[in-house]
């Protein structure tokens, strides 16, 4: 003859019935309301690193640390040819050069026909192309990817750092940044 149960173990046949439906719902949490996936640089408000980087076009030339520290603010825009959204922001970038602001592009992991291609159709408001084949200035400014674009100001100081595309909404608030950057 066996032993009767005893009824306080009764709850206990549930517990891992529960515990898995407590997992299912943390994780459905999550993918409902994702941590933001943009990895802010923690270079904002530091000098940049020293680097100096081959020019990455024909007729443009390469960009260097001391290029960006020359007594007024700058935007440094992290591209490549192969990116999108890089495509997308292009008419913004146009915009900004043509109220005067300038730009500096790092060339991630491009080829020269390539980039010539992405510049031609899209338009080239750089001042400086730098050709950043393996990343390493990329990193070094704390970007994680194309594209970015960092306010600049004139002592070589990153002052902002824009994740992603700018739109067209973006941009009052890339000259706000400039301006800040100024002063």
């Amino acid at each position: 003859m066996t032993a009767p149960v005893p009824r306080s173990a009764g709850w206990t046949r549930w517990l891992p019935l529960a515990l898995f439906a407590l997992f299912v719902a943390l994780v459905a949490w999550g993918l409902y309301f994702p941590a933001g996936k943009d990895v802010p640089s923690r270079l904002v408000g530091q000098p940049l690193p020293e680097f100096s980087l081959p020019p990455a076009a024909d007729g443009k030339p390469g960009l260097a640390r001391a290029d960006l520290a020359v007594g007024r603010p700058k935007l440094l825009n992290v591209f490549a040819s192969w990116c999108i959204p890089c495509a997308a922001e292009a008419p913004q970038l146009a915009q900004l050069a043509a109220a005067g602001v300038e730009i500096e592009g790092v060339a991630v992991r491009d080829q020269k026909p390539d980039l010539a291609a992405f510049l031609a159709r899209y338009g080239n408001p750089y001042s400086r192309i730098g050709a950043d084949e393996r990343s390493t200035v990329q990193l070094a400014i704390g970007s994680s990817g194309v594209p970015e674009t960092f306010v600049i100001d004139g002592k070589g100081v990153i002052r902002h750092q824009h994740i992603g595309d700018i739109t067209a909404d973006d941009v009052p608030e890339i000259l706000a940044k400039l301006r800040e950057a100024s002063q």
